[in-house]
């Protein structure tokens, strides 16, 4: 399949129906911080981008929201697919973007250098859509906050190690900060700046 048509084809059959039903799947998640989510829209997403990161793209990205986009992505029919299906203006400047996708197996750079929003405005800020390898097998991480009964505990496989450390910078700045989605395949996972993360003891 050439770029061409790999950028025009494999977006949301019904847009609609299919975005609203990804929104409200969204809005969930990060109501409820870890909770696993699976997307359902059979869209097809030009690799690196997974389906799930890709659905979530389509629901959230229009031509008002710029991307920011990893090496890999960035390489890709990733710009010419987002740009078909949603209008979704790229820029090359972290500050700059509304979200921001990484491909699995990237190194993470300071949440800092994205959009925190500011006191007034903590909701003008990126959130992250992060690629990992798979939601489930690998080290255990706990979470407390908002929306989480007590302790909640995702395992995601193919988060750096610097996450942790990055993440803890990203809670001081509350209210502001980055919102994240961890991505797998057809699966994500909500991580709100609200939320506490910790390294569990196996």
């Amino acid at each position: 399949m050439g770029l061409k048509t790999e950028a025009l084809t494999g977006g949301f059959a019904e847009p609609v129906f299919h975005a609203q039903g990804v929104f409200k799947m969204l809005m969930d998640g990060m109501a409820r911080p870890g909770t696993i989510q699976t997307v359902q829209p059979d869209v097809a997403p030009p690799a690196p981008l997974g389906i799930a990161a890709g659905t979530i793209a389509l629901t959230l990205c229009d031509h008002d929201t710029s991307v920011w986009l990893s090496q890999g992505m960035a390489r890709s029919a990733v710009p010419e697919w987002l740009g078909f299906h949603t209008g979704a203006p790229l820029t090359t400047e972290k500050a700059e973007a509304r979200f921001a996708l990484t491909e699995a197996g990237t190194a993470l750079c300071s949440f800092g250098l994205f959009a925190s929003g500011t006191q007034e405005y903590p909701d003008r800020s990126t959130t992250l859509i992060i690629e990992l390898a798979e939601l489930e097998g690998g080290s255990r991480l706990a979470l407390m906050g908002p929306g989480i009964q007590s302790v909640a505990e995702i395992t995601p496989v193919g988060l750096p190690e610097t996450f942790l450390r990055l993440w803890t910078e990203n809670r001081a700045l509350f209210p502001r900060g980055v919102d994240i989605v961890l991505t797998a395949g057809k699966r994500f996972v909500c991580l709100p700046r609200t939320t506490k993360i910790t390294a569990t003891e196996i």
